[in-house]
This record gives structure tokens, C-alpha cells and sequence, in this order.
């Protein structure tokens, strides 16, 4: 590779994260003395070791979970010694980190890439923190985040985004400059943070020389953790995480594509695939939690972790975060589009699993919010694939288990749940579809309303979905609006009376400071399911 060319990109992007925020070297200067020196003891490092920036998430009343790893050379396995690094840590009442009110320090170590996760759990509800790590005498970039309104409290409004779809090489992170923009209280990202893929030597569409073993598909914890690094080296993608809390679950390209459970998309034709997945998949696990601003209770137990979480904004709206991979069932009907055959309608067939069905279902029925949200991955709402008479479905989203789909249609239903929203990824593409118990039938009610975030960068800037979609969808009535092509996020402003889905689009997605647009924009309003456009 032409290391000269990359390392220069990144030394750009290090000067970047220095200026984050207003935390240039002046303010550093100032910041570090503030710093407890009785945590001294680290290595010397050959690059700025916060080269991956920082994050925080979950957000709660009392507290959220803080992020950052060292990586002082990010592309070469991290540059970091096989020791124990102590990483201190401080939050702040202000930008400027001079009304510093807790600080602290995290063990930085070797078997999870010297990660730092830090859970708070005694601050104020309802306000903007700041934050910040240091370690030996490098300091990080300052960072922002927000705790949640007290369980209950009176909440007249809240602002969101969401997101998903984000392959490096088919595209800048454009959109995530431009949400970065946005006047926002959290960010939801449901999945295909990264893409298992090879990348050729040039990088796609960035145009980036990359070290041969980026060519190698991603499966060993060594390869994963290369690629988050890859991905978590764009400024545009650090700026977003240091200005807002994010809540994250996964699909299925942090593993593998299409997977269900411990069943590859190829179904692994070794002597013992499902041991062999196994072993993928906790590897894939290990080094999503080792990059995400998780808490403690996600922290991967071989190929098992816990993902599907609550969160609770006053008395405005509950976020029951699934995760529709661990635990689903295999394709009935195989993988891919296909008849609807015999086995997708036995209902063992599960694309969440019982145990967080159950917790699902509880979360609906004990919610006192007005507005109840289902972040998730996969299309909920059925698609029909044929233009004419018979039906083609897409297997890997809920059309391949249609019982599943209804069971928890049938109790939002029955047990009329407040305000449901369905928010959904994975499609590369926009949909905005009304939820009903029987699709067939124009005149079933809507029981929820479902909103299908675009790709960050999936795809470029036309992967030919209006081509191959667009036809299909007059088959669908409860599909009420459709763009196959166009790459962005979602911008939502929830009130006590209304829902608005803002589309926001960038131009392009072949160079990093494209332009945004609200596209088109939708309102669910308070006690009527179903989006309307504005």
C-alpha cells in the first residue's frame, strides 16, 4: 500500500478530532490540568491514541455508558502492548470541561482491544453532559451526551434520528456530517454498522489504498476488529457519536450475511458448521461490544450477548430495541425470494425467539408513554414481489415468518397499545407502510405505523431499487410511500399531538460534504395509526 497517502489522511482526520467541538490545543492544555495525576502509568504510543474518537449511548435518567478505544495505529491491529493501560475520565457541566463534576478511571485492556466502557449512574435527569478521556498526556476529544427525563416526567417533546446501512466503500458518510448538523436528543442505529466484505486494495469509492488483509472476508475477532477501525477512523461518523447519545442493535452484516441464529447464509459446508459459526459469531460479537457505547449486561458471553434493551423518555415514548438475528429461527422457506411454502406457517417458526417475545409483549402492555417504538431491523410490513397475479416474498424480512408477524400485530391490537411505531432498516431503501393484520385486505385497520430508514452508504448512489421495486409496489396498497435509491437518515420531532418522519437526503454519497434535504416528510398523529403526508 502507499502508506504515505493513507497516513496523511489520517493525520488530517486526528488534527479534525483535536478541533472537535471547540477542544483545540489551547483548550487542552487547559482541560489536562484538571486531570487527577495520580493516574499516570501508560505506555508511550506511536500515534494519537483516541484515533477512533468516542461515544456514549444508552442513555437513562441517572447516567449513560461511555466509550473510546486506544488505537494509536488503527489499521495495523491497534498499536497498542499486550497490557493493561489505566484511561481516566472526567464529565462536565459545560462545554469547555472547567465545571468538571465526576471523575474517574477505566482499565483499558488487551483481551477486549483496550475498549473503555463507563456506565454512569448518579447524575441529573434531563440534561446535557460533557465528557472527556485522557491517558499518559494525550487527551481526547470532547464529547456530548444527554441523559434521559426521569421515568414518568412530563415530557413535551423529543428530537431523534435514525439510521442504518453504512458500507465504507460504496460511499462517504456524508449524511452523518449533515446529521451532525441537526438539533438532536439521540440517535438510533439499527444495524449493518459495518459489512463482513472483503474491500479491494483502493478502497471502493473513497478512492483510499488499504492494507491486503482488508481483501480477506471478515470473520476472525482479529479481522472484525480491523474492520470497525476501518469504518470508525471517518470523521464524519466520530463527529455524529461525540455530539449525540446513540442507541445501537445489529442486523446481519456484523456477522454474516443473512445469517439466523448459528446458521450461516451459506450454511458453512465443513464438517461441523454449526461449531464453526459459533465461533464467528462470537468473534463478531466480542468486537461489536468492543466498538459500541454498550453497558456492562451486553458484554458477549462466547457467541451469546443481550441486545434487546428499554429505554424510556419521561411519560412521551418507550423504545423497546430488538434484536431479530440471535435468536430466529432458520428461513422456512430458504433464504432469498421464494412462494410462500408450508413451513413459514408453522408458528414455532419465530423471528425474535420466545424469551424476548415475552419481553416484548410485557414491555407493551405495562407502558404508561403516549407513544410506543419498536426499533428493529428487518421489513415488517408484507411485500409482495410479482407485478400480477401469485405472491413473492423476501424470506430474511418478517414475510418469511408471517405468524410471527401477526402474533405481535394481533396483540398491539387486542391489547391497544398507545401510539405504535415500527422503526426499520436493512432495505437500503425508504418505505413508509401501514401495519395491518391482514394485508390482503384494503380495508383491514391499520394497527401501527412502519417507518424504513434509507442506507447511509449501501448501495452508492443508485443500486437499482426504483428499477427493480418501484413496479411492485402498487400490489401493496398498505405501502404508502417507496424511493428505492436515495441515501440520508431520518429525522423525527415527537410531540404529545404528532409524529413527523423528516427524509433526509444527501445529493451523493461520492464525496463527503453532499448537501441534505428534506426529501419528503410524514405525520402520525396521536390515537390514528397510519402516516399522512405533509
Amino acid at each position: 500500500m502507499d502508506r504515505f497517502n493513507f497516513d496523511q489522511l489520517l493525520s488530517s482526520q486526528i488534527k479534525r478530532r483535536r478541533l472537535l467541538l471547540g477542544a483545540g490545543t489551547l483548550t487542552g492544555l487547559a482541560i489536562a490540568s484538571q486531570w487527577n495525576s495520580r493516574v499516570v502509568a501508560s505506555p508511550k504510543f506511536s500515534g494519537y491514541p483516541f484515533s477512533l474518537g468516542v461515544a456514549s449511548g444508552d442513555p437513562r435518567p441517572n447516567g449513560f455508558t461511555l466509550w473510546t478505544r486506544l488505537a494509536p495505529d488503527p489499521l495495523n491491529g491497534g498499536g497498542m502492548p499486550q497490557q493493561n493501560v489505566p484511561v481516566q475520565w472526567q464529565i462536565a457541566a459545560d462545554e469547555n470541561m472547567r465545571q468538571v463534576i465526576r471523575v474517574g478511571s477505566a482499565i483499558a485492556t488487551p483481551e477486549l482491544a483496550h475498549s473503555v466502557h463507563v456506565s454512569l449512574h448518579d447524575l441529573e435527569p434531563g440534561r446535557w453532559y460533557w465528557y472527556q478521556f485522557k491517558v499518559s498526556n494525550e487527551v481526547s476529544p470532547i464529547g456530548r451526551t444527554r441523559t434521559t427525563p426521569a421515568r414518568g416526567d412530563f415530557l413535551n417533546q423529543l428530537n431523534f434520528a435514525f439510521c442504518s446501512c453504512q458500507k465504507w466503500d460504496d460511499g462517504y458518510f456524508s449524511a452523518y456530517r449533515r446529521m451532525a448538523e441537526e438539533d438532536l436528543d439521540v440517535v438510533f442505529h439499527l444495524g449493518d454498522y459495518i459489512y463482513e466484505y472483503g474491500i479491494d486494495s483502493r478502497g471502493g469509492v473513497r478512492n483510499v489504498p488499504l492494507p491486503k488483509q482488508f481483501e480477506e472476508e471478515t470473520v476472525t475477532l482479529d479481522r472484525y476488529r480491523l474492520q470497525y477501525a476501518l469504518y470508525k477512523t471517518d470523521p464524519d461518523l466520530q463527529k455524529a457519536h461525540a455530539l449525540f447519545p446513540f442507541v445501537v442493535t445489529w442486523d446481519d452484516h456484523e456477522v454474516d450475511n443473512d445469517y439466523t441464529d448459528l446458521i450461516s447464509q451459506d450454511k458453512d459446508p465443513v464438517k461441523d458448521p454449526v461449531k464453526q459459526f459459533r465461533r464467528r459469531r462470537a468473534a463478531a460479537y466480542q468486537a461489536y461490544y468492543e466498538h459500541m457505547p454498550l453497558r456492562q449486561f451486553s458484554l458477549p458471553q462466547g457467541p451469546d450477548a443481550r441486545l434487546y434493551r428499554r429505554l424510556i423518555f419521561g411519560d412521551l415514548a418507550q423504545f423497546s430495541v430488538l434484536d431479530t438475528r440471535q435468536y430466529r429461527s432458520d428461513h422456512p422457506c430458504d433464504d432469498g425470494e421464494t412462494l410462500r411454502c408450508d413451513a413459514a406457517l408453522d408458528p414455532s417458526k419465530t423471528v425474535l425467539g420466545a424469551e424476548q417475545e415475552r419481553w416484548l409483549f410485557g414491555n407493551l402492555d405495562r407502558a404508561e408513554t403516549r407513544w410506543n417504538v419498536i426499533p428493529q431491523q428487518v421489513l415488517m410490513a408484507e411485500l409482495d414481489h410479482t407485478s400480477g397475479p401469485g405472491e413473492i416474498f423476501w424470506n430474511d424480512s418478517w414475510d418469511g415468518y408471517p405468524l410471527a408477524r401477526n402474533r405481535l400485530l394481533s396483540h398491539i391490537a387486542n391489547r391497544k397499545t398507545a401510539n405504535p411505531v415500527v422503526i426499520t432498516g436493512d432495505w437500503h431503501s425508504t418505505f413508509v407502510n401501514d401495519l395491518k393484520l391482514d394485508f390482503k385486505n384494503p380495508k383491514s385497520p391499520t394497527v401501527a405505523t412502519e417507518f424504513v430508514v434509507t442506507a447511509i452508504s449501501t448501495g452508492g448512489d443508485d443500486n437499482g431499487y426504483d428499477t427493480y421495486y418501484g413496479p411492485k409496489i402498487p400490489e401493496n396498497p398498505h405501502i404508502k410511500f417507496f424511493d428505492g435509491d436515495r441515501r440520508g437518515y431520518f429525522r423525527v420531532n415527537l410531540n404529545r399531538k404528532r409524529w413527523q418522519t423528516d427524509l433526509r437526503i444527501v445529493t451523493t454519497v461520492s464525496r463527503p460534504d453532499a448537501p441534505v434535504h428534506t426529501f419528503a416528510s410524514f405525520v402520525v398523529e396521536d390515537g390514528r395509526p397510519g402516516a399522512q403526508r405533509v
